[in-house]
């Protein structure tokens, strides 16, 4: 250490963010590693800028205003920010600070050329990076540049780009602080970036280099199309040679300026294969120390290759650990893709999943995966595997597709070795009973019934010895084989029907019509459930003007004051009875239910209210019963009008009446799970609440960012690790800037998948069609059920649908989602509605706007976006 306020870059580690910043933290911890060359420099800590800060109050008050902020005004936060940083700017660098930093510059040589570069605490972070966020001042000679630019440094931290980041991802303006470093310039002859993954598939073996002529500014500022070279295993693998007219350098007397290159060497790499090689193998070094994968800056002078930046890359997806610790190559398929629900998840969420899940998951970036590696390593269980997969999310098949084509990738074992019996093998069939239905139903009820009764007693580590108990009980009534025979059944008979009708009557999608009304199907009487509180509500001015201004939860109580108050109150609870278990994302047990948080519900029903007649519930299931009746005819009688008719039309029948059995029955289990995670979820909250009053937690909802061991064993010892909660909730925020991948291999690589379509219009937008039909209209892009504001006629663009999202479908004429399958909740209730739907959208949610016209191809499954 050389002074309070200025330390030399080799007495800093990465440890020291809190004094020194992200950039010089990962600084002085690049100087430290064997081999890498880092530009002498010191930096100027957090402690000045405190100092400084202090030197002006009104600063504190600007600030609050800031944070009152819509990150969204931009015209707000430029003009407030730019007031802040006018003030910094002109406060004067107290004597013996400047007389600091012009001592360390002295070391450097009086006249040396310095590159001046903020250093914020919240910057080059593994879960945010902060990019570009503050100033880098390059070139600056003399002491008096030298302490000009630490101010403007300073200042930088409320750039108009800084705030709004620092708004976005939910960090308080004054816990972040400003450090500055000051290091002796580098005159290259090239320069560049390297990723040491690949930063566009994530995967951890290919490592991309950028590079160009003179100072690596020109590459960051979009001055010249870089050289990009692609290397793995120490060798390049592919390599892109730019013509690069121009480059960025520096000026005797300070400062920089564009030149151009000369025309002969304008398509000259502007590094050899050998070179890149090397700086790979750096990078791999440099990676080793920090422990993940880096965005490293670079140059290329005399004196080889020295370091100038590294941090995390932060928008890698993270690779998930395999149980046994080896270092084999793994295939893992996305659960939340699967499930409807693709958001990150809370830890006792994922753990709680994990528990009562019927396959082996793991954890990553806040979502949950299943090793597929075994089922594709042996040719049959491949097949199975593939089957189930593809008929679920086309996406998915031609992703596990991709990485096999690989042949070096996925071992080849035997069918009988040690991955099992082969996968997707479906369930021996059962007869086509109503029966059946009735009894997996019963069986459920009573279990539940006998979880709610025998929980109540159970307090402490008891209760987490009886949840362990619950959750066997949980698996065995999911897994009891009549169950999986049900579900299969009106799966199977669904494609049966749509495969044969194609062939026989040339027919695409006709059992999307011949399940319209199918009874017994829990999601989407739900729907229609909530037309009939409706109409409860709408005859009640006085009601529906108090629900349109709701704004807490504790609106129920209050409703028994109005007029046909308690009618709507009793209706909105006795709903609440049947499903307030549910909410969006329902297989996280921390997310909040609909009976914990009723005024979700209040947008959906006032838009019930306002876009249907009375009895719209009744008359609505009734229209979809007789239009799959009518088609039930129309294809028998058609099928008969073929040669071998008879035949066909008696198994078509025996087909149909088997899906109008069993496919209502598809999404019971579902209810059933989630209906025993509420149990839970109040158990383990009343459990919390015992902690908060012996103070062990300040809050209930910390028991979120806990797995369920975690917090049995903080009910056993009554002690908490408050900072493991605190970087559980850092690190669940940062999992929310990451798109999840369907397949995801353990090299890291996000495997995509692609639909490999030649027959739809030019510009459309490709899917999988789930519901049949055709409907053009409004696009509604909701990301929030909440915010909810739907008009007849509305198509609905959204990520995914859980069976939450149910009672939106009732006001809607179509859907589209950006995840889902064939026989995903979405397109089970689409077609039970008769809704045209196109699910598995590549990023429906940012290419189709709010409120633009569109025309949905339920049939062909594609969009097309009308002017």
């Amino acid at each position: 250490m050389i002074e309070q306020y200025v330390w030399d870059l080799q007495d800093i580690d990465e440890t020291q963010v809190a004094v020194v910043g992200g950039k010089g933290a990962h600084l002085g911890g690049l100087s430290r590693i064997e081999g890498i060359r880092v530009p002498a420099g010191f930096c100027v800590t957090t402690d000045a800028f405190r100092r400084i800060m202090a030197q002006a109050p009104s600063i504190d008050d600007r600030l609050d205003q800031l944070s009152r902020l819509n990150p969204d005004d931009r015209e707000a936060v430029r003009t407030l920010s730019a007031e802040i940083r006018r003030t910094i700017e002109g406060i004067a660098v107290p004597d013996d600070l400047a007389a600091a930093i012009t001592r360390a510059l002295a070391r450097l040589g009086e006249r040396a050329a310095c590159a001046v570069r903020s250093s914020a605490t919240a910057e080059d972070l593994p879960t945010a990076s902060f990019a570009g966020q503050q100033d880098t001042y390059l070139n600056v000679v003399g002491a008096t540049a030298i302490l000009r630019h630490v101010s403007r440094c300073w200042a930088s931290l409320f750039t108009e780009r800084a705030v709004t980041y620092r708004q976005r991802n939910g960090i308080d303006h004054r816990t972040v602080h400003m450090a500055v470093v000051v290091q002796q310039m580098v005159f290259p002859q090239a320069a560049g970036i390297l990723f040491t993954a690949d930063p566009v598939t994530g995967n951890r073996n290919t490592a991309t280099v950028d590079a160009g002529f003179g100072l690596g500014e020109a590459l960051v500022s979009g001055l010249v199309n870089p050289d990009v070279f692609t290397v793995r295993h120490d060798a390049v693998v592919a390599k892109t040679i730019a013509a690069k007219q121009r480059a960025v350098q520096a000026l005797p007397a300070g400062g920089t300026r564009e030149v151009a290159i000369d025309s002969q060497r304008q398509e000259q790499p502007a590094l050899t294969d050998a070179q890149v090689v090397r700086l790979v193998q750096l990078g791999r070094r440099i990676e080793a120390h920090f422990g993940r994968p880096q965005d490293i800056e670079w140059c290329l002078g005399d004196e080889g290759f020295q370091i100038v930046q590294s941090r995390p890359i932060t928008t890698l997806f993270p690779v998930p650990v395999p149980e046994t610790g080896d270092r084999e190559n793994h295939v893992y398929v996305s659960v939340g893709h699967g499930q409807m629900m693709t958001d990150a998840m809370k830890p006792l969420g994922l753990s709680m999943w994990q528990l009562t899940a019927m396959v082996p998951m793991h954890e990553a970036g806040g979502r949950l995966f299943v090793d597929v590696t075994r089922r594709l390593a042996a040719p049959a269980s491949r097949a199975g595997l593939l089957d189930v997969l593809g008929r679920g999310d086309p996406l998915v098949r031609d992703a596990l597709e991709t990485v096999l084509d690989r042949e070096d990738f996925v071992p080849s074992l035997p069918d009988a070795g040690p991955g099992g019996p082969p996968a997707g093998g479906a369930p021996a069939p059962i007869e086509t009973d109503p029966a059946i239905v009735t009894e997996l139903i019963e069986r459920s009820r009573v279990s539940i019934a006998a979880l709610e009764r025998d929980i109540r007693t159970k307090t402490g580590p008891a209760l987490f010895d009886f949840l362990l108990e619950a959750f066997e009980e949980h698996k065995r009534v999911l897994g009891d084989p009549l169950n999986l025979q049900a579900i299969m059944a009106g799966m199977e008979a669904t494609w049966w029907l749509n495969d044969k009708l194609q062939e026989w009557l040339g027919e695409k999608n006709a059992a999307d019509t011949l399940t319209l009304s199918a009874p017994g199907n829990i999601t989407s009487e739900m729907g229609l459930a909530l037309l009939d509180v409706a109409d409860v509500i709408r005859p009640h001015p006085e009601v529906v003007a108090f629900l349109q201004g709701v704004e807490d939860e504790g609106f129920l109580d209050e409703l028994a004051k109005l007029a046909g108050g308690t009618e709507a109150r009793d209706a909105m609870q006795a709903y609440l009875d049947l499903y307030g278990m549910r909410c969006v994302g329902e297989i996280d047990i921390t997310r909040p239910r609909w009976r914990e948080r009723p005024g979700t519900l209040v947008p959906v029903i006032l838009d019930n209210v306002r876009n249907f007649e009375p009895g719209a519930a009744g008359r609505r299931f009734e229209q979809g019963r007789q239009k799959a009746q009518k088609k039930e005819q129309d294809v028998l009688s058609r099928l008969r009008d073929l040669p071998d008719g008879d035949r066909k039309a008696d198994e078509a029948k025996r087909m149909i009446d088997r899906v109008r059995t069993f496919i209502g029955y598809r999404e019971y289990p579902k209810y059933g799970i989630v209906s025993r995670y509420f149990v839970y979820k109040q158990a383990l909250l009343e459990e919390a609440g015992r902690l908060v009053q012996a103070k062990v937690l300040p809050e209930k909802e910390d028991i979120f960012y806990l797995t369920f061991q975690e917090l049995h064993d903080v009910v056993r010892t009554h002690r908490v690790d408050g900072r493991l909660i605190q970087q559980r909730k850092d690190a669940f925020r940062s999992y929310h800037a990451l798109t999840p991948p369907r397949v995801l291999t353990s090299d890291g690589e996000a495997v995509t998948g692609a639909y490999r379509r030649d027959d739809v219009p030019a510009g459309a937008l490709i899917g999988l069609p789930v519901s049949a039909g055709t409907i053009e209209g409004r696009a509604r892009v909701i990301l929030d059920m909440a915010e909810a504001d739907l008009e007849a006629g509305d198509i609905l663009v959204t990520t995914f649908t859980d069976p939450s999202w149910s009672p939106l479908f009732v006001a809607v004429a179509g859907l589209v989602t950006e995840v889902g399958g064939l026989m995903t909740h979405g397109a089970v209730i689409a077609r039970e509605y008769g809704l045209p739907a196109v699910v598995g959208v590549d990023q429906a949610t940012r290419l189709i706007r709010d409120g633009q016209r569109i025309r949905v191809h339920g049939t062909e499954g594609y969009i097309e976006i009308l002017p």
